[in-house]
């Protein structure tokens, strides 16, 4: 069976988990070392979404028969 992929938001609030407990020192060097892991994971799971999410967004702009046209989100206005 296939692992749930974890949404954003579940990701963010298991690095927050993560900062506040290296934060707090009281975790064991191989404990540290393999949350840290965990966290630089997430840090590059949650980029690719935000990546994925940018490129789906787009602007809307009337055309000139008065309909939507979509254009790129970093298109420039003429």
């Amino acid at each position: 069976m296939a692992k749930k992929e974890m949404s954003f938001e579940d990701a963010m609030k298991r690095l927050d988990e993560i900062v506040k407990g290296l934060e707090k020192g009281d975790v064991t060097l191989k404990d540290s070392m393999a949350m840290f892991e965990e966290g630089t994971a997430l840090i590059r799971r949650c980029s690719e979404m935000l990546d994925s999410a940018e490129q789906q967004v787009v602007r809307l702009k009337k055309g000139p028969d008065g309909a939507p046209t979509e254009l790129p989100f970093d298109a420039e206005e003429p």
